[in-house]
């Protein structure tokens, strides 16, 4: 099941790699699209923000446990990179346990806080007992949803993005069938659409565990020695893994403080951002593929100390990123109406939704740019430089264009939409003077 990145076509490799990841992450991103478009098929504003928010809360988890595995993927990577199984091993064995009492501690906070979340996220008062009960059901979950996120995790660090696929193929159609059944059949609005996502994602969890059992080529073969917890392999995943979590982490507040923003506007403007929330989610799946597949690749040719294919690497994703983004954007300008009126019919929401989603389109070209660099610099251990950028970019642009666009243009949303391209403009500035620095660094040491 391991590939090897570090001899043949850089590009043929990225594509061979993204492109399996990529329909992973749309499968994936799919599951809260469903939800969102059965959800809008049999319910009106208060069931829409409360699956959009419930939602964004749990991508919110999602990322942050898929960035704290990145530590796992890219020291994975290093170490099929070198051929050192031992080390693989023990990466693994080491990532099991941590994150085993992650779920556990997660699973128990938030249960613990969920009206505290509730109401720091100012949930309209319309959507308030449909969006506890969403959270509730996902909060349980969460072991099957981290379970799921770090094997998928194990299995990309080895070079394997194809399996993960298969396993969330399945659970979306999954998905699905029990979004109709539950919404639509049962009437349970924004309970139904958590518990099709959950026991979805359990579905996969089994899956994936039986195939492990089934295929006789997996390359790792856990000892009970592999699973005691090693603090040298568990500083090293978390060196790399709690900083990509802090970045994403912080990119999800900031999203969450701008839908405070627009919940406060009321629950039209609320279910119009939303639901513009997902339709961006889903068009950044492919500069989040390009980070994800970045790291991967580029992991392994750093392992086995071949520095110009992690540059090349880089610069393919950078094409293809931002050349799709432009595309999107440019999508996004010419039918906003028909994007979201496949979430909602209400025409308020639309229009709503349509000012903020011609803006916010522009940041996926702009993204695409930072999100690449943050995987080439994981890759090399650096992922401190990827938690900066979003940090500086999140307090100095992004929450305070949106509440300063949302206080003096209040009969509109568009101006508040122009704060994440504006706040991914800075990050790609930076990112972009970090690896000039860094490259002329490591040429200055090699000679």
């Amino acid at each position: 099941m391991q590939k090897n990145f570090t001899k043949g076509s850089v590009l043929k490799a990225l594509m061979a790699f993204s492109m399996p990841y990529l329909l992973s992450c749309f499968l994936q991103t799919f599951y809260g699209m469903a939800d969102l478009y059965v959800t809008g098929q049999y319910n009106k504003a208060a069931a829409i923000s409360a699956v959009s928010i419930g939602s964004q809360v749990m991508h919110m988890l999602a990322v942050v446990v898929v960035g704290l595995a990145m530590g796992t993927t890219v020291l994975l990577g290093q170490a099929v990179g070198e051929k050192n199984q031992e080390k693989a091993g023990k990466i693994v064995g080491n990532t099991v346990v941590l994150f085993l009492a992650v779920s556990v501690v997660f699973t128990g906070l938030l249960l613990l806080g969920t009206d505290q979340i509730m109401e720091w996220v100012a949930v309209p008062k319309e959507a308030l007992a449909q969006t506890k009960s969403y959270l509730t059901i996902c909060f349980c979950g969460i072991p099957f949803i981290t379970a799921y996120n770090i094997l998928s995790c194990i299995f990309r660090g080895m070079g394997d993005s194809k399996s993960p696929m298969y396993f969330v193929a399945a659970a979306c159609v999954l998905n699905i069938l029990l979004d109709f059944l539950f919404i639509g059949g049962f009437q349970m609005a924004a309970t139904g659409a958590a518990l099709g996502t959950v026991l979805s994602q359990t579905a996969s969890v089994i899956m994936a565990f039986a195939v492990i059992r089934k295929k006789k080529e997996f390359a790792l073969h856990l000892t009970g020695r592999d699973l005691r917890p090693e603090r040298e392999t568990l500083g090293k995943i978390l060196k790399i893994g709690v900083p990509v979590a802090c970045q994403d982490g912080f990119i999800q507040i900031s999203f969450i403080l701008i839908t405070v923003i627009a919940n406060q506007r009321g629950v039209v403007a609320a279910a119009g951002v939303g639901i513009v929330e997902k339709v961006i989610s889903f068009l950044f799946l492919v500069p989040s593929a390009m980070l994800s597949s970045i790291s991967a690749i580029a992991a392994q040719n750093v392992g086995a100390g071949k520095h110009e294919r992690a540059e090349k690497t880089l610069g393919y994703g950078l094409l293809i990123s931002v050349s799709f983004g432009i595309v999107a954007a440019l999508a996004c300008n010419l039918a906003p109406e028909m994007i979201l009126g496949l979430f909602s019919k209400e025409k308020d929401i639309i229009f709503m939704g349509s000012q903020y989603l011609k803006a916010y389109a522009l940041d996926c070209a702009i993204a695409g740019v930072h999100f690449c660099f943050s995987g080439y610099f994981c890759a090399y251990g650096k992922s401190t430089v990827s938690f900066l950028h979003n940090l500086i970019s999140m307090a100095a642009v992004r929450v305070p264009g949106a509440y300063l666009a949302a206080v003096y243009f209040p009969d509109t949303l568009y101006p508040m939409g122009l704060a994440a391209p504006a706040g991914s403009l800075l990050s790609s500035v930076i990112c972009m003077a970090v690896f000039l620095y860094f490259r002329k660094r490591r040429i200055r040491q090699s000679l």
